[in-house]
């Protein structure tokens, strides 16, 4: 028999685990073994393990009740887990461009522009032109 046999209560002696009683629960090969208890159920290596003299009957891949109801009978902790309580995943919204709703197209965009160009000549020729005054002036001056 070997010194890890399934039953044989360890304690671990490295990892996050560290200083908590386990039980093997079965033999990978003659390097790693399957833990459970006070410990988190892993494949671990088994010079991560100290075994203690106390044995305890259970099957090969005993489940984490049975290892459980043996734990309680000699007054050791268990590692339980909670189950995780499944949310419905957030759903993304895509966000409205407002800022699009309140632009103008781009046809209308290229029409206001020909328009302020329009507008733009209009003024530059209106410069250009003579005022009435000027043109009054003109003409008299021309009747004389």
């Amino acid at each position: 028999m070997s010194l890890f046999e399934v039953g044989r209560i360890c304690t671990k002696i490295a990892g996050r685990d560290a200083g908590r009683k386990c039980v093997v629960v079965e033999n990978v090969d003659d390097h790693f073994v399957v833990v459970d208890g006070d410990v988190r159920r892993k494949k671990i290596n088994i010079k991560h393990l100290e075994p203690i003299a106390k044995v305890i009957e259970l099957k090969s891949k005993a489940s984490h009740e049975e290892v459980k109801k043996a734990f309680d009978k000699l007054d050791l902790p268990v590692w339980e887990t909670k189950k995780k309580e499944s949310k419905e995943r957030p759903r993304k919204q895509k966000k409205k461009k407002e800022h699009l709703a309140e632009k103008k197209p781009a046809k209308v965009k290229k029409a206001a522009k020909k328009e302020n160009k329009v507008e733009e000549n209009v003024e530059t020729e209106a410069e250009e032109q003579p005022t009435e005054e000027i043109k009054e002036e003109v003409s008299a001056t021309t009747e004389e």
